[in-house]
């Protein structure tokens, strides 16, 4: 009988102790990022109904869907994102949530896609969605989160070279632009499909793809050149004053200037993203520094998916930022922590009738607040005194036959003097 195969699933991790410091630190940040803004954590279960990602056709997470049917012979799907399911719990309670609501989550999402660097076939991401809030306001605070994040974790973001850029656009000025060259509706859904990919597939294929799509060669071009443009002024010059998304990204810079970010900020109209439900801002973030030239994360208005859904619609935006890219850009430069073991006491009973003191012992340290391992190995003690060091433990607290005999603890103080004390066991204090 063949062995089984002890490799994740392809596009899946393992997350053995170290990964796992890892992704529990990053967690941290995001966690304390959020809860600085004032947002509250939320969850929902990562199996969905298929129909919650399939109702809107024509997007490419349709086609990435883990799905099948269960045993009810109901079509489920493990998420993709975390969007969708925020819009259903929302229409679930939607008439009795006090708003504006601001909301944040860690979830675990699935997409079966091409495996490239930065990207897997799971993932973790950050999300944080407002969700009542027209204004860009929601949008400029929702950056400086991202940015907040950035710095806690090292990216430098001030000065004249910066190490991460947000890169903005309004949907609403290509959706204006594109619909003066009879390009709307569900078109125009498919042409931001294809334009998401410029900066992956190059000028030449893009207009193919566009072609493909029923825009004549002649308005490909005109799209392609609009896309290459770069500031708001230039932007302006080209669509006019009067676009309600120029309008709205001028409000924004004004904003972002005075959170302090705006010198991060640069107006890029072929940023759309890929998902058909955004309407108004999209923005993602890039790194200026080091190999990795993808998107850090993404975000973007979406006012109209609740009634797309069936509901009432609700002004909604929201970032996803995913573990994967931020964990790959941060290696490169060096910048992520090594981490060990975090235990503060490691009691030692070197023979086996000194095990139920040693757990005595251990009991009331951790009803101290002080982490404690107990290693019941009996291995050699040179081996013991390496691991607690190992695993960054403050004391090693050894129980021997003589100190059992002579009702003691012998306490040793880790590290390069390492000194040592004896308190008796029924006395023992922290």
């Amino acid at each position: 009988m063949a062995g089984i195969d002890l490799q994740p699933v392809k596009g899946t991790r393992d997350f053995y102790p170290q990964a796992a410091r890892l992704q529990r630190w990053l967690f941290d940040h995001w966690r304390d990022v959020s809860e600085q803004f004032g947002f509250e954590p939320y969850d929902a279960c990562v199996l969905e109904s298929e129909e919650l990602y399939t109702r809107k056709a024509g997007d490419e997470i349709v086609g990435q869907l883990y799905n099948f049917r269960d045993k009810g012979d109901r079509p489920v799907a493990l998420r993709p994102e975390m969007t969708p399911s925020l819009a259903r719990m929302v229409m679930a309670r939607q008439g009795s949530l006090a708003l504006p609501l601001r909301w944040f989550a860690i979830p675990q999402c699935f997409r079966y896609e091409r495996m490239q660097r930065g990207r897997k076939r799971e993932h973790y991401q950050w999300n944080m969605d407002v969700v009542g809030l027209g204004h860009v306001a929601a949008e400029v605070e929702l950056m400086s989160a991202q940015a907040a994040f950035l710095r806690r974790v090292g990216i430098v973001l001030d000065g004249n070279a910066p190490e991460v850029i947000w890169r903005v656009s309004d949907r609403r000025v290509l959706q204006d632009y594109l619909a003066g060259l009879q390009i709307d509706g569900e078109r125009f859904a498919a042409v931001c499909v294809v334009i998401d990919k410029r900066d992956k597939i190059g000028r030449a294929a893009t207009a193919e793809l566009l072609v493909e799509q029923g825009v004549t060669a002649e308005d490909a071009e005109r799209i392609l050149d609009l896309l290459e443009l770069r500031g708001l002024d230039e932007l302006e010059a080209r669509v006019g004053v009067e676009n309600a998304g120029v309008a709205a990204l001028r409000q924004l810079l004004d904003l972002a200037a005075a959170a302090g970010i705006g010198h991060l900020v640069r107006i890029d109209p072929s940023v759309v993203r890929g998902l058909s439900y955004y309407t108004g801002t999209v923005w993602e973030l890039f790194a200026e520094v080091g190999t990795f030239r993808r998107a850090l994360a993404g975000g973007g208005r979406y006012d109209a998916l609740l009634a797309t859904l069936g509901g009432k619609a609700q002004p909604m935006v929201g970032f996803g930022f995913g573990d994967v890219p931020i964990c790959e850009l941060l290696d490169e430069l060096g910048r992520l922590p090594a981490l060990g073991q975090r235990v503060d006491d490691v009691v030692y009973p070197m023979v086996e009738e000194g095990f139920s003191v040693a757990n005595r012992i251990a009991r009331q340290l951790r009803a101290a607040g002080r982490r404690v391992l107990v290693d019941y190995s009996c291995r050699r003690f040179k081996h013991v005194i390496r691991g607690a060091e190992q695993a960054g433990a403050e004391r090693l607290l050894t129980l021997g036959r003589d100190e059992l005999a002579e009702g003691v603890v012998a306490l040793r103080w880790l590290g390069e003097e390492r000194q040592q004390e004896r308190w008796p066991i029924d006395d023992f204090v922290v």
